[in-house]
């Protein structure tokens, strides 16, 4: 073929894309392993930050030895208790959620998450300090705006009281919704109480800042600009915390002693 013919352009053209086209292939399949223990390393780092045993400049040797203290049980959410039904290392609750066999439709009237489905289990994970558990973690999500806000609400012993609140997915408005992941915002839940004395889901996410009011422990300063992620945040902690979520499962521990 001539230099400058049409068939010899579109045959080096074709074997460019081609050669192209193996090329990126291959690189995906040899860095698929890599970015799935990348996104594994950065739901522990969120998780572990959640409980504050390490914070934003931690290295992967802080995050493998800070989640030594970390352990994952999973449980039944209808049954409200441990299970062995799932493999905790198996688990994905992102294919979980989704799976026909293991999810469950979420009734209009309930779901204030708007999430529709929800799996039948769910993991949980357990802070333990010399064989004491000082902080039981619970992964939370629901909508936001824009989309799906998956995160880690961790509570301390008497269960009411936040030690942390973490989001690790979202795809939220860059700063207006995306100040979820705000450390200023972040530093405000620590203390903050979800539950009054009997268990009734009182977090609230107040519009503007929270004033010095009777109800104060229980408010959260709302994301300036952002009313309808606020509003998002504040529902999906409604229905994980309610009795569609984790509700059953935290006052059988408790009843049951086994978290002090």
């Amino acid at each position: 073929m001539l230099n400058n013919s049409i068939q010899k352009t579109l045959l080096v053209s074709l074997l460019l894309c081609l050669v192209c086209s193996i090329l990126v292939s291959v690189s995906v399949v040899m860095l698929n392993k890599q970015q799935e223990e990348n996104k594994a390393l950065d739901v522990k780092r969120n998780l572990l930050m959640a409980t504050r045993l390490i914070d934003a400049t931690a290295t992967k040797d802080d995050i493998v030895e800070a989640y030594k203290k970390i352990e994952m049980r999973m449980i039944d959410l209808e049954k409200g208790d441990f299970t062995s039904d799932v493999d905790p290392q198996k688990y994905d609750l992102k294919k979980s959620r989704k799976d026909p066999k293991e999810n469950i439709a979420i009734a209009t009237s309930n779901d204030v998450a708007n999430i529709k489905f929800r799996s039948k289990f769910s993991s949980v994970y357990f802070v333990k300090e010399n064989g004491v558990t000082t902080q039981i973690v619970l992964p939370v999500y629901g909508k936001g705006l824009w989309s799906t806000m998956f995160g880690f609400l961790s509570l301390a012993p008497d269960l009411k009281t936040v030690k942390g609140f973490q989001f690790f997915e979202h795809g939220e408005t860059p700063g207006l919704g995306g100040e979820v992941d705000n450390p200023n915002w972040q530093k405000i839940w620590p203390g903050k109480n979800v539950y009054d004395d009997q268990f009734h889901t009182k977090i609230d996410i107040v519009k503007g800042k929270v004033t010095n009011n009777p109800h104060k422990d229980f408010q959260v300063d709302g994301l300036s600009g952002a009313t309808l992620t606020s509003n998002g945040v504040e529902n999906l902690l409604h229905y994980w915390l309610g009795h569609d979520g984790f509700l059953k499962f935290l006052q059988n521990i408790k009843s049951r002693g086994d978290i002090k």
